[in-house]
């Protein structure tokens, strides 16, 4: 738990650091696309405004998700670290599908917009230190949790956004052809919704309850089984409360010797150690039946 702790306190401290530079980046950015016409830099900025969304919201599921589990909520509040990746995954389809629009409108007409193209290059060479800096500070939580990540892909995004608003500045500096900016402002759309994509699938995982990515629930069964005392496994269930945070539990068939030995202790015990030390279950609870009761189970269960 004091890992925990300090794994979420490290995650908030990141935060701090990156959503002020992401929030003076952004008003440049806006300003910037305003002043030059860019739509690539305003895309860019309309990446960043959800990049600062997410971070925001990022920062307030730490502090909820820390709230201690209560008779009515009885796993805390754990599971709003998912509700905020859910959020933050439609913001970034939505500002995909935005900008999509409006730059197909400028391939279509294309002398509908005068482009500064020194200006609008200034702004966006300094989105991308920004960007780098607030990468290189999240890097470090990027994996344990999927709200953070969600966070980390949308600076990531951004990053390779401000890349390509170089590029098309310096296109429309050097041969005059402004279309380069509404083709990069498509290419930032395209980049985000993949990652809108997955993002939302991940918390579809965990909100259906399904088994989390990379646990093998045929592998489990096994391995209760071939723990001594054990005769079979039935009502296997495996899910996630949040990233991270899986939660087991099963109806366990044993020898009758184990009841006669007071061996049930130490069964427990074993089983409970086995799943965190090869599935990386936190939490784990098992019924332990003898084969009489098992045999009056509901047929249907597995």
């Amino acid at each position: 738990m004091g890992h925990d702790h300090a794994h979420g306190e490290a995650d908030r401290s990141r935060l701090l650091i990156v959503i002020p530079i992401v929030a003076v980046v952004l008003v440049a950015q806006s300003f910037g696309g305003l002043l030059t016409g860019s739509l690539s830099l305003l895309a860019d900025a309309g990446h960043l405004f959800s990049d600062l969304t997410g971070l925001v919201i990022a920062l307030v599921a730490i502090g909820i998700a820390r709230r201690p589990a209560t008779d009515r909520h009885t796993f805390g509040y754990q599971r709003t670290e998912i509700l905020a990746a859910l959020l933050n995954g439609l913001i970034l389809t939505v500002v995909a599908v935005s900008v999509g629009i409006e730059g197909v409108r400028r391939l279509m007409e294309p002398g509908s917009a005068e482009i500064a193209a020194l200006p609008m290059l200034l702004v966006a060479v300094v989105g991308l230190v920004a960007n780098v800096v607030s990468l290189l500070i999240l890097r470090g939580s990027a994996k344990g949790s999927l709200n953070m990540r969600g966070a980390y892909l949308e600076v990531l995004g951004d990053a390779f956004g401000s890349v390509g608003v170089i590029v098309a500045a310096i296109v429309i500096a050097t041969t005059g052809f402004v279309q380069a900016d509404a083709i990069v402002s498509l290419l930032i759309a395209a980049g985000i919704l993949p990652r809108a994509a997955m993002l939302i699938r991940d918390v579809w995982r965990v909100l259906n309850e399904s088994a989390p990515l990379g646990t093998d629930v045929q592998v489990i069964r096994e391995h209760i089984r071939k723990t001594p005392g054990v005769v079979d496994v039935h009502d296997v269930h495996v899910w996630a409360i949040t990233s991270g945070r899986h939660v087991f539990s099963a109806h366990v068939v044993v020898d009758a010797a184990v009841f006669r030995e007071d061996g049930a202790g130490r069964l427990l015990d074993e089983l409970g150690d086995c799943l965190t030390a090869h599935f990386d279950v936190e939490h784990s609870t098992f019924q332990l039946e003898p084969a009489a009761h098992a045999a009056h189970e509901d047929q249907h269960h597995r």
